[in-house]
């Protein structure tokens, strides 16, 4: 049986100088074990739901595979104190993989945990592809809105993000996690395990945007994300030299853009 994303537990109350019992729905956070081929690659914190949707994300986000077709079997498997997510991959994969064992703990923000080097931790990015996609700043506003209308989890905790790959019109994916990063990597997974293009799609993030989540959407292949609160310098330079169009603090029907506007459609103005 699955393990619910939200559990409820006691809490008391203050308001207006009185306490009152009762009750509140909180997110679960439970340690996620990836395993490849028998052997551990990292325990990350996650909100035990969408695992398989993470597993393969994380697998390609990090770069252990290449493909979603070189993992040979995915089994989310309950352990004791947490959840295994068990990969076997394909022989090619396997032997390429093999010495980059991380064995990290990756806690609920972590993002480039367990790193060996600086350089590894601020390669180069693929360049996205660029396609004709745009979009007007209306329509990005509201993809936000609906983004955050679809968080079933968060409207009943308040406490987790959401990603979403909106590929126009009403073709929204949505994915949460007390973890933002892994938000993001759940999303990488259901649109790998779907067949998915995500080159004329638009990443939205509930959460700021660090250079991790710029490096995720470059894998993804998504030319735009757009997220409620704002970018890190290094996430703006990351962007930019990725070609990804970065829009930020989009609130309400307005927002910013830091990198690449000419994916935004709107009439410019003199400041």
């Amino acid at each position: 049986m699955a393990r619910p994303a939200a559990i409820e537990v006691s809490r008391l109350k203050w308001s207006s100088g009185e306490l009152s019992a009762g009750r509140r729905a909180v997110p679960d956070e439970v340690p996620v074990a990836l395993t490849y081929d028998g052997t551990s690659y990292a325990v990350m914190m996650a909100t035990p739901a969408d695992l398989a949707d993470f597993a393969l994300g994380f697998s390609l986000s990090e770069g252990v595979v290449d493909h979603a077709s070189e993992i040979e079997s995915l089994d989310i498997i309950e352990v004791e104190g947490g959840i295994e997510a068990r990969m076997w991959l394909k022989p090619a994969a396997s032997v390429r993989n093999r010495g980059r064992r991380r064995a990290i703990l990756g806690p609920t923000g972590c993002g480039l945990c367990g790193v060996d080097s600086i350089a590894q931790a601020l390669k180069s990015l693929p360049a996205v592809e660029q396609s004709a996609s745009r979009v007007s700043g209306e329509a990005l506003a509201l993809a936000m809105t609906e983004l955050q209308k679809r968080q079933a989890l968060n409207a009943q905790t308040r406490a987790v993000h959401a990603a979403g790959l909106w590929l126009g019109k009403d073709e929204l994916l949505v994915r949460e996690d007390v973890g933002r990063h892994n938000a993001l990597d759940k999303i990488i997974g259901v649109a790998a395990a779907s067949a998915l293009s995500a080159e004329n799609g638009v990443v939205l993030l509930t959460s700021r945007v660090s250079v991790e989540l710029i490096q995720k959407t470059a894998r993804l292949g998504a030319p735009i994300i757009a997220a409620v609160s704002a970018p890190t310098a290094l996430a703006v330079r990351m962007a930019e030299q990725a070609g990804i169009t970065l829009a930020a603090v989009l609130r309400g029907e307005e927002f910013e853009i830091f990198t690449r506007p000419e994916r935004i459609i709107g009439e410019a103005r003199a400041p």
